[in-house]
């Protein structure tokens, strides 16, 4: 990771509960060089031919859009249970504080 990306990424330790170190992207994306900076480099690394660019809820979307758009791509967000109208495909995983669960629209991508 670029240095100036990595330097206004900031660790908050014990959030959301003890043990965990969160990474707070707050500073990085009120930096409109450093989310810049971020955009391009996670665009620079896509291999060619993109058709899309899947982006998991939350932080997902910040960054998965304007890749997506430098691309010239589609976006495919990837949502909680319910938030998606539609057949949707569903996958469960753990976390480290948990677990999840994810869906995406059949129709937007393959599986």
């Amino acid at each position: 990771m670029n240095d100036d990306i990595a330097a206004l990424i900031s660790d908050v330790h014990d959030f959301p509960k003890p043990g965990i170190v969160f990474k707070d992207i707050t500073p990085l994306l009120a930096s409109p060089t450093g989310f810049q900076k971020a955009v391009d480099a996670l665009a620079a690394s896509a291999p060619d031919g993109i058709d899309a660019v899947v982006g998991m809820e939350a932080r997902g979307f910040i960054f998965a859009a304007p890749v997506a758009l430098q691309l010239n791509a589609g976006f495919v967000p990837v949502r909680k249970p319910g938030k998606l109208p539609g057949d949707v495909y569903s996958q469960s995983f753990d976390l480290e504080y948990g677990s999840e669960t994810l869906t995406v629209h059949l129709s937007l991508i393959h599986i």
